[in-house]
């Protein structure tokens, strides 16, 4: 309970500084005037920093979530002031629309950062070859000798280019009789061997016993490959948001209960899971923030990208009403979400 406390919130931690850090450095590049960057909900415990025409840093009592006060936003306090040409208002919409869409881009390139940090340090497991990375105890694997680093080319005399081929060519020929397989060492030795591959009785199919090998890449080629997982993980999520909206299938969705305690486990299972799983994380709150929705970035970017096509703003009184409904509307469906994790918990074991 503690350690899933303390890693949710060094995950919301994390991905909050990140997110209001790229709207803050957006904003003062694009001569916006920033009054607060603050940590956390609630009183504050403590600030330093220029007051008037500066930032005020700040950590408040709650650590959950934070925000930065733009000027000409509508949220000056006491004696804050405005440089001239400094509200966010005054500024021409395209560059609007960049200080809105900067959190998310930091949230997303923190996470494509994340995975390069995991595809380099620690590697990936490679499926895209048939090379055997660890051995079951208790398999036929180990009983007829295969070996970790060991390549399979062949089954039944047809060829296997990647593991998905391998595992489906096992599982469909298996039950017919012993499998011929050739193999290959690291030493390009080639051998083969008969194996016989029973049906396991806990997964109902044939294993043969064996785990793919991890593979790790340079740090020039660990950034390069991260862009291509983030942009294939980002599909899943976008697709994943679509089923559940559209209702076509049984999709997970979780807030902040369950969050944490998937941060928990995360944790529990090491540094480099715990690294995935914060990227992870930071791809999804980049991701929901541009959605098109009132309250969130992506619903502000659509007003600003409105008032570039049209030449025409929407007055400020009806866009405060558009976004408290949204606003409204987002706590009432975490406010669900955070019952259904907290069911889970206490009814479905997870």
């Amino acid at each position: 309970m503690i350690l899933s406390l303390l890693s949710f919130l060094l995950v919301i931690a994390i991905c909050v500084l990140s997110h209001e850090m790229g709207h803050y450095v957006s904003a003062r590049m694009n001569g916006v005037q920033v009054h607060e960057f603050a940590f956390g909900m609630g009183p504050v415990l403590f600030q330093y920093g220029r007051g008037g025409n500066g930032t005020l840093w700040s950590v408040r009592a709650i650590p959950v979530g934070g925000f930065v006060r733009l000027a000409g936003m509508g949220e000056e306090q006491g004696e804050e002031r405005t440089a001239p040409g400094g509200s966010f208002t005054e500024k021409d919409a395209w560059r609007r629309f960049i200080v809105l869409a900067s959190g998310s881009a930091a949230n997303i390139f923190l996470a494509i950062a994340l995975t390069a940090v995991l595809l380099c340090g620690h590697g990936v497991i490679d499926l895209q070859s048939t090379r055997v990375g660890e051995v079951m105890k208790g398999y036929p694997a180990m009983e007829s000798g295969i070996a970790a680093g060991d390549e399979i080319v062949s089954i039944n005399g047809v060829h296997v280019e990647n593991w998905s081929e391998m595992s489906e060519n096992i599982r469909s020929m298996a039950p017919s009789g012993p499998l011929v397989l050739e193999l290959q060492r690291p030493d390009k030795t080639v051998f083969s061997l008969r194996v016989d591959v029973p049906v396991d009785p806990e997964y109902g199919v044939p294993l043969l016993g064996i785990r793919p090998s991890m593979t790790r890449y340079t740090p020039v080629r660990a950034v390069f490959e991260s862009f291509g997982f983030i942009w294939n993980f980002g599909l899943e999520i976008l697709k994943g948001f679509y089923d559940w909206i559209a209702g076509t299938r049984d999709v997970d969705v979780t807030g902040p209960v369950g969050i944490a305690s998937m941060a928990g486990q995360a944790a529990r299972e090491g540094f480099w899971t715990f690294i995935s799983f914060l990227a992870l994380i930071n791809l999804h709150l980049g991701i929901i923030n541009l959605f098109p929705f009132p309250a969130l970035d992506g619903g502000r970017m659509l007003l600003v990208a409105a008032e570039m096509i049209t030449g025409r703003k929407l007055p400020e009184k009806w866009e405060n009403y558009l976004h408290m409904a949204g606003f409204i509307a987002l706590i009432l469906l975490l406010l669900l979400i955070t019952w259904n994790d907290i069911a889970g918990l206490l009814y479905g074991g997870r």
